[in-house]
């Protein structure tokens, strides 16, 4: 069995109570950093009692096969990561695919997470919403994915560096405007917690004086665009009223056909032969 350990994404006293239980009977734990869960273990008040491997992004897919060869031949391997759930931006997706594939019982062991933490306390909806990860750290690259997030009308989370976040503000401001509400989660569940809200251009601001810690990123969806009627009156008028947004002509045609439910063709036509 592959049993992924939630572990404390910062007080120890925040550790689910099966988390000491697993590592202490485990033949096999696979941890990103063996030093960190050395700590983990003594603070814990316990000892690992089988074989501890490193299993990190460095050597993730190289280390996969010995650990499902240890599935296979009936072990129960424990995986944990640094923080928080293993394999949600962290290694564990390709052991746990690997397992998958092969019918073997893979469950986990619920406990801290820095996406629904950041989220609960963002003061954002949450009836829905998306995890966004580590955008691209190349600028151009980030600014495309940020600009196809644009229309997302879920609340969206994201992690980031402490030394990128001012960056990465300022590039949603540009993106998704400079009063989209948001929320900088620092240091969750640690003793300097910090949640700062406010429009994404007053946070890069805030940012830009410098960050420190663990960085979660709440950022509230899209307004949700009104219904678009299919005659041609009204997909005209809702192209107009996109482009005057700032929308190209092209933008506003792909945008109006997707509310309105029509092929790109017929907007195009419509707007055209006006």
């Amino acid at each position: 069995m592959l049993v992924l350990a939630a572990t404390p994404i910062g007080r120890v006293g925040d550790a689910p109570p099966r988390l000491a239980h697993e590592l202490a009977t485990a033949d096999v734990v696979a941890a990103e950093d063996t030093r960190r869960l050395r700590r983990l273990t003594s603070d814990l008040g316990i000892e690992v009692g089988g074989r501890v491997v490193s299993y990190f992004e460095g050597n993730e897919q190289a280390r996969t096969p010995a650990l499902l060869e240890a599935l296979l031949a009936g072990d129960r391997v424990v995986l944990v990561t640094d923080a928080g759930m293993p394999s949600v931006s962290d290694p564990g997706y390709r052991l746990v695919a690997a397992a998958v594939e092969h019918d073997l019982r893979v469950t986990a062991v619920p406990g801290p997470s820095a996406v629904l933490t950041a989220l609960a306390v963002s003061g954002l909806p949450v009836d829905r919403f998306c995890f966004e990860g580590f955008l691209p750290r190349k600028a151009g690259e980030r600014a495309r994915r940020l600009d196809r997030l644009r229309d997302e009308e879920r609340t969206m989370v994201f992690f980031e560096a402490p030394h990128r976040t001012a960056a990465l503000l300022s590039a949603m401001a540009d993106a998704l405007g400079d009063d989209r509400p948001g929320a900088v989660c620092r240091e969750l569940t640690k003793t300097y917690e910090e949640v700062r809200r406010g429009g994404l251009r007053e946070l890069a601001a805030w940012a830009a004086d410098g960050v420190r810690g663990e960085v979660t990123v709440v950022v509230a969806g899209a307004e949700a665009a009104p219904e678009v009627g299919d005659d041609p009156e009204s997909l005209a008028a809702a192209v107009a009223d996109a482009e005057e947004d700032g929308m190209t002509r092209k933008e506003a045609i792909a945008a109006v056909a997707k509310r309105a439910g029509v092929p790109k063709r017929v907007v195009y036509d419509v707007v055209h032969v006006r």
